[in-house]
Formats: structure tokens, C-alpha cells, sequence
């Protein structure tokens, strides 16, 4: 089917660009001065907001995410501003009650988002509803989202059945998100055809370039009625970014479906981007370009990433390659859902433990359990119901939609974050990320909020930052040979996630973590390896969320003692054997390096 008509554009350099390529680490202040410039391009949209732009602004670049929407609403006053929803989600990884995402939804409009992409990981429309409600109320544009990705229940048929229920619910155009680049061109026009003979609402096709073939969806999707495309400025494009905005143009420019864009103001604006690119190098992933592999493993590329930093940690990236094998396995047990937040990092940090561990589901992830309860919506396929058993035992199914379960909260979180809220934008803040937030609002006040450093340019130029990045030195002795190592630092002191940098040289692998580990100081620097049967300790690095024993408890073989954090999932760890707690030597928010005694246990 060939279709007559001009294609608009939503550009993704302000969001998904930097957030898949750099971290989500792009300041406001990188944003601003071009801003002139795309307000003149003539986009339908450019998508400046949700995601993970929200947790990096708070986390790491110490930035007020509100702030930096109406700064940019003031900068392109006559294009549409559009960000990114996890439906029942938000932009946290849990399900909020009703009143948070109406509140949320309502403050957002009011800030300037003019356009909403809600989607759920899980593909359940009933985890849509409340938002989809809530910006139809403002006025405001709400597109229903198919989170897409192949497997035995992901047909054609099904995608349309949920367009029609999103339709039910009043959205106002429907979008592909292709969030891994699993698409393939042909599809892509099936697909694309199918949701247009279906539906009179606009289509738009968002796709990763993961696999190489994203710019050759794009085109099959123009040519099967599709009405819009998400493009990169192409010094953000391409990889497990998206096809280049100037490369699309180019392609449609003289004919039916031209864009209308002017390419040569876009190729300025790209060269502006190219300088900025180089800031933030620190950031860029080993695993950004072409890989067909996702089309076997789906994952995507900022969760490769991820998985890379973790393993990193745990001195094993030679395992990259079981884990990503491993991974489609364990999304056949849970029913297989799409590979997008949070069910991404529920699916990876589960692989991950089942590789490092040695044994598949020795040790099971809450966010795990709580997925196989249903706790985060009705899985697409059939799960795997003896891991079921073994992960929630008797406890009851979570069959309804799971929100229902949730008291409203709005009150109580604005009693808690208390004076620390100025706004209720602020308190929002909280609401999202509490830990996080507090720490940021906190700072807000005191006026010590710091972003990380950036490093030096490689060419030598110095990008403008503030922070810590003086080098710090060791001499480390291994098997009776000194060395000196100088490792740098970038982060604050105590937000829990740092980033190291140093020259091995030809240093042997246990001299690298050796230095890193006095360098964080393994926790507290002075914790002893674990060797008796009772000593506690974790399997990988993370965070300590609560300890729920004390010295002198009596705990039974297997008992919860400890509740850790890594990669934004939590994990139970257990007692090895049943006796008395003889010590603890963790509290919550303590860091924590494998190996290390955590409890004492006799």
C-alpha cells in the first residue's frame, strides 16, 4: 500500500538521543543555546523529557528535572514538547496510586509537555488507563504506546487488539516503540498497515537502529500510511540510537513524502551536537553501534550497557555472553514480556545472578517475585509456573489490576518530604525517587547540590565541570611487586554510584581490584572475606537497603537477613545456616563488594 502524504518528524536529541548513547547525562545548560535553532526546524514535536531524564537530572547532574522543562518550554515556544510516561509507572519503577499519576500528569501539563508517549512494560492497557485519563483532562495530547518485541504470543493481531483498546480509552494517536531495534522492514509495513486499516488515529514509528535496519523500517512504515517518524540529529543517531534526522529528510525530501524540514538549519544544529557529543565521552558505552545480536537476545542497548558495568564490577566481563544468552530463557519464563523499564532490569539482573551464581534461580530477585504475583500487570504469555511456585509459594495471585491495591499516598508523601517541598512539583520529586530525593532536596537547601565531574576532553580542552577528579594514589603490593596505581573518581561521595578510571598498563587483573577496592573502600574498607559457614555476605556489588536482624537474633537456614540493591533491583539475602547472630557489620545505605562478611552467624 503506497500512500500520498507529507510525514512528520518528533526528534529525540534532547531525550532518547543522549539517553542511549551518553547515560542520559546531557545538561540543560547544552540544551538552551541551540534551542533558537530547533524551534525553527519545523518538527511536529521534539521529546525533551521522561524516560530516565528525570532520575539522571536528580541523581547526577544535581538539576531540578521541572526547572529544566519550563526553561525549555520557554526556549521553543512554537514546537510541541513531548516526553515519555511508564503509564501506572511514571518515571519510577514501581506503580503508583491513582492520585500520583493524576497529580503528576496534571503538574507536567502545566510545566509545558505537550504530548504524552504512555506505555506499560507489560503491554496491560489496564496500566495505562489513569494516566491516559489524567492528560486528556489537561487538554493535553496522549498517544497510547505498543511496546514492541517478537515471541510465540507477539502477533500482528495482538498489537492491534491493544491499539483498539487503547483507542477505547480516548488516546489521540498510537506509536510503535521499538525500544531494543527489533523491527525488520517488512514487519514494520504489515504492522504499520494493519494498525491504519484498523484505526483512523496517526501512527508513528519509533525505532532503535540497534540492528542496522531501523532507517529502512522507517521507510516501510511512511509507505504503509504511517503519519510520523522519531529521528536523532544525526551526532546522536544511529546505533541504539535512531535513524539521523538529516538522513530521513534527505531520503523523503521531492518526494510524496517529503517532511518539509529544512535540512541545511538541521546539518547546523548537527554540527553543534557533534562539539557537545565530545563532553560527555566519559559516558559513552562500548556497546552503542550495530548489533544484529539483539535480534535473538532483545536486549536493549542501555541495558547492554548496564550489564557491562555491572559485570565490570565483578571483574567477570567475560561473561557478557552467557548472560545474554541466558536472558532470553528467563523472559520464557516469565511469560515473555518486552524487554523495556523496569521489565528490562528485572530480566537482566535475574540472568545475571543465574550466570554469576552458577545455578539458575539460586537466588531469586524480589522484583521477580513480584512480577510472577502479578504485582506489575498480567505477563503476555504463560509463565513458568514451578518457578512460580518456587518463587511466591501459597501466596496469592495478584489477578486484578494492580493498582486497585493502592491506597491514595499523595497526602502522605507531601507529610513526609514535609518542609523540604516548596512546590508540589518538588513534592512529585520525592514521590518518584525518595531516597534521591530527599538527598537532592536536601542539598537544594543547603546549597550544595554538585553535579559529577566531567573529564577532560581527549584532545586536551577541558570541559566545564565541578565535582572531584583530582587523582588519588596507591602503591599496592601483589606477590611481592609494587605498583603505583592513580585512579579517578567522578561522582559525589556518598550517592552510592561512581565511576572510576585508571591505566592498567599490563597491571595484573588483582592489582586493578585491589586499588578499586581501597579506592571505595570495599564497603567500609575494613570488612574480612568471608570463609566460615555462617558468615553472610552477597554475590554482587550494590547497596544496603535494610537489615532485618540484630545481633543476638536466632535465625533459621535460609531466613531473609539482609535486603541489598543493585542495578535499581532489590534482593533478599540469606542466612547460610541456622544459629544466632553473632555480628552485624552493615547498616542501610552501606555499600558492599562480594566476598566481604556482612553478618556473622554461629
Amino acid at each position: 500500500m503506497t500512500m500520498n502524504k507529507k510525514i512528520t518528524v518528533t526528534d529525540t536529541i534532547l531525550r532518547d538521543a543522549h539517553q542511549s548513547l551518553l547515560a542520559t547525562r546531557m545538561r540543560t545548560e547544552d540544551m538552551l543555546p541551540i534551542c533558537d535553532k530547533l524551534d525553527r526546524v519545523g518538527y511536529w514535536s521534539l521529546e525533551v523529557w521522561g524516560g530516565a531524564t528525570f532520575d539522571a537530572c536528580v541523581r547526577f547532574l544535581k538539576e531540578d528535572p521541572w526547572e529544566r522543562l519550563r526553561q525549555l518550554k520557554a526556549a521553543l515556544p512554537n514546537t510541541r514538547l513531548q516526553m515519555l510516561l511508564r503509564g501506572q509507572n511514571l518515571l519510577g519503577y514501581r506503580h503508583y496510586s491513582d492520585d500520583v499519576v493524576e497529580a503528576f500528569c496534571a503538574r507536567a501539563a502545566e510545566n509545558g509537555i505537550d504530548v504524552f508517549r504512555i506505555f506499560d512494560a507489560m503491554n496491560d492497557v489496564r496500566n495505562l488507563e489513569t494516566a491516559i485519563k489524567a492528560v486528556k483532562k489537561t487538554g493535553k495530547h496522549a498517544q497510547g504506546t505498543i511496546a514492541y518485541t517478537t515471541s510465540p504470543v507477539h502477533t500482528v493481531q495482538a498489537f492491534v487488539d491493544q491499539a483498539k483498546a487503547m483507542a477505547d480509552m480516548g488516546v489521540d494517536s498510537i506509536a510503535i516503540k521499538d525500544m531494543a531495534g527489533l523491527l525488520t522492514p517488512y514487519a514494520t509495513g504489515e504492522l504499520v498497515a494493519a494498525l491504519k486499516a484498523a484505526l483512523p488515529l496517526d501512527v508513528v514509528i519509533h525505532s532503535h537502529d540497534t540492528a542496522g535496519v531501523a532507517s529502512m523500517c522507517q521507510l516501510k512504515a511512511v509507505e504503509n500510511g504511517a503519519d510520523r517518524i522519531d529521528t536523532a540529529i544525526s551526532s546522536m543517531a544511529w546505533g541504539t540510537s535512531h535513524p539521523g534526522t538529516e538522513s530521513m529528510v534527505a531520503a523523503l525530501r521531492n518526494t510524496p513524502y517529503d517532511t518539509g524540514l529544512d535540512l541545511e538549519l538541521i546539518q547546523e544544529i548537527g554540527l553543534y551536537f557533534h562539539a557537545v557529543r565530545k563532553k560527555y565521552h566519559q559516558f559513552e558505552s562500548e556497546f552503542t553501534g550495530v548489533d544484529t545480536r539483539v535480534q535473538v537476545n532483545q536486549v536493549p542497548g542501555g541495558m547492554i550497557s548496564n550489564l557491562a558495568n555491572q559485570l565490570k564490577e565483578q571483574g567477570a566481563l567475560n561473561r557478557m555472553g552467557e548472560v545474554l544468552e541466558e536472558i532470553p530463557r528467563v523472559r520464557k519464563d516469565l511469560g515473555y514480556p518486552p524487554l523495556v523499564t523496569p521489565t528490562s532490569q528485572i530480566v537482566g539482573t535475574q540472568a545475571f545472578f543465574n550466570v554469576l551464581a552458577g545455578e539458575r534461580y539460586k537466588t531469586i530477585t524480589n522484583e521477580v517475585k513480584l512480577y510472577l504475583q502479578g504485582g506489575y500487570g498480567k505477563a503476555p504469555g504463560e509463565v513458568n509456573e514451578k518457578l512460580r511456585k518456587q518463587a511466591i509459594g501459597s501466596e496469592e495471585l495478584i489477578e486484578c489490576r494492580p493498582a486497585d491495591l493502592l491506597k491514595p499516598e499523595l497526602a502522605r508523601l507531601r507529610k513526609d518530604v514535609g518542609d523540604l517541598a516548596k512546590s508540589e512539583e518538588d513534592v512529585l520529586t520525592y514521590a518518584m525517587f525518595p531516597d534521591i530525593g530527599r538527598k537532592f532536596l536536601e542539598a537544594r537547601e543547603a546549597g550544595t547540590l554538585t553535579p559529577e565531574a566531567l573529564l577532560p576532553i581527549p584532545d586536551g580542552t577541558t570541559a566545564t565541570a565541578t565535582g572531584e577528579g583530582v587523582p588519588t594514589e596507591f602503591v599496592i603490593d601483589v606477590h611481592g611487586e609494587s605498583y603505583r596505581v592513580d585512579i579517578t573518581g567522578v561522582g559525589v561521595k556518598g550517592e552510592g554510584k561512581r565511576h572510576f578510571y585508571l591505566s592498567i598498563d599490563g597491571m595484573p587483573e588483582e592489582v586493578v581490584f585491589e586499588a578499586l577496592n581501597s579506592y571505595v573502600g570495599g564497603g567500609d574498607g575494613k570488612r574480612k572475606q568471608a570463609s566460615a559457614p555462617g558468615d553472610v555476605s552477597t554475590s554482587m556489588p550494590g547497596n544496603i537497603v535494610d537489615v532485618l536482624v540484630k545481633e543476638g537474633d536466632t535465625v533459621k537456614a535460609g531466613q531473609a537477613v539482609l535486603i541489598t540493591e543493585a542495578m535499581k533491583m532489590e534482593t533478599e539475602v540469606q542466612a547460610p545456616i541456622a544459629g544466632t547472630v553473632k555480628a552485624v557489620h552493615v547498616a542501610k545505605g552501606d555499600r558492599v563488594t562480594p566476598g566481604e562478611v556482612l553478618i556473622e552467624i554461629a
